[in-house]
C-alpha cells in the first residue's frame, strides 16, 4: 500500500494530558487578525479589490476598478475596530495573539506600537493577506523572508509563529522549517491540541487554529447575525470543552477580525463571553506563543524508532 500524506488518526481516543498551568481544564486562546492595508488592491498592483470577510461580500466594482466602498470597510478595522478590541482586552486584562500581516503593520505604526505596549504576541500572517496557494515556491519563499524582516523592523523582534491566509500551499510548512526561526505554525484546523510533525527530518510544532469559533461567521449565509448569536456559539463551545476538561483538557481557539468584531454590536457579544469565561475557575487565557512554549516544554518531540 502506498503511503498517504495525511494523518487522519491524530491522538484518537487517547489525547495526552496537556498539563496546562494551574491544572486548567481549558486553555482559551483569542486571535485578532490584523490585515487592513495588506489585502488585494489595485493600489498595490493587483487586478482587483479584496472583497472577502467584509460587510458586503462580493463587492460591486469589476476587475481593474477600485472599489472604494470595500476599501473603506477594511479601513474601519484599522481606524476604529482595532482600538475598540484593544480597549476590551486591556480593560479585562486578557492576553491575545495578533495574526499580523507585515505590510499592514508597516502602514500603521500606531497599531504596531499599541500591540507591543499591550504585551500581545505577534504571529506572522504573511507579508500580505494573499492566497499562498497561488504563489510559486520562489514567490512564497520571498514573501516569508520579507514578512520576517518587516516585522522585525516594525516591532523590534522577529515573529516566532506563522499563519497565512487560507490556505497554505503544499510548500508553506517546508519553507517555514527551512527559514529556521519559527517555533510553530497554525496552518491547520484538525485538532484541539498542539502536535508535532516531521518536515525534512526536522520536528516542527503545529498549534491548530479554527474557522468555527470565528467571526467570519458574520459573513456567511448560514452564519450568525448578532453579537448575542456569536456569544451563544462561543459559550456553547466553551461549555462542552470545559466539561470535557475534567478528564481530557483541550484548547479553545477563537478567531476575530478588527473590521468585523470591532463593530459595536459584535463587541457586545464578545464582552459577554469574556465575562462568562471569567466566572469559571481553572481556565488559562493565554497567547499562542504561550501555548507553543508550554507544549515544547511539557511535550517535547520524541524521535520515533522504526
Amino acid at each position: 500500500m502506498t503511503s498517504y500524506p495525511r494523518d487522519l488518526a491524530g491522538y484518537g481516543s487517547a489525547p495526552p494530558d496537556p498539563r496546562w498551568p494551574g491544572g486548567a481544564r481549558l486553555a482559551v486562546q483569542i486571535v485578532v487578525n490584523y490585515e487592513e492595508g495588506s489585502e488585494y488592491t489595485i493600489l498595490d498592483g493587483d487586478d482587483r479589490t479584496e472583497v472577502g470577510l467584509a460587510e458586503a461580500p462580493g463587492g460591486r466594482a469589476p476587475k481593474g476598478v477600485r472599489d472604494l466602498a470595500m476599501e473603506s470597510m477594511y479601513e474601519y478595522g484599522s481606524r476604529v475596530g482595532f482600538w475598540r478590541l484593544l480597549r476590551l482586552f486591556t480593560e479585562r486584562e486578557v492576553d491575545v495573539t495578533v495574526f499580523a500581516c507585515a505590510l499592514a503593520l508597516e502602514r500603521n505604526p500606531a497599531v504596531a506600537g499599541a500591540i507591543i505596549e499591550a504585551g500581545f504576541d505577534i504571529c506572522c500572517h504573511g507579508w500580505r493577506w494573499v492566497e499562498h496557494f497561488r504563489l510559486d515556491e520562489a514567490e512564497e519563499r520571498e514573501h516569508i523572508q520579507r514578512a520576517v524582516a518587516s516585522l522585525a523592523r516594525t516591532t523590534g523582534s522577529r515573529p516566532l509563529g506563522w499563519y497565512c491566509r487560507y490556505a497554505p500551499s503544499a510548500n508553506t510548512r517546508r519553507l517555514l522549517v527551512e527559514e529556521g526561526g519559527f517555533l510553530y505554525d497554525s496552518d491547520a484546523y484538525n485538532d484541539e491540541l498542539p502536535y508535532w510533525v516531521v518536515v525534512n527530518d526536522r520536528p516542527h510544532l503545529v498549534v491548530p487554529y479554527t474557522l468555527d469559533a470565528n467571526d467570519g461567521k458574520f459573513c456567511t449565509p448560514a452564519g450568525v447575525a448578532t453579537g448575542d448569536e456569536f456569544f451563544d456559539y462561543l459559550r456553547e463551545t466553551f461549555d462542552v470543552l470545559y466539561a470535557e476538561g475534567a478528564r481530557a483538557p483541550k484548547m479553545m481557539s477563537i478567531g476575530l477580525h478588527c473590521r468585523l468584531s470591532g463593530r459595536p454590536a459584535r463587541v457586545h457579544g464578545l464582552a459577554r463571553f469574556l465575562d462568562y469565561v471569567r466566572r469559571h475557575e481553572r481556565v488559562w487565557l493565554c497567547r499562542r506563543i504561550d501555548l507553543a512554549r508550554h507544549w515544547i516544554a511539557q511535550h517535547p518531540f520524541i524521535t520515533r524508532r522504526a
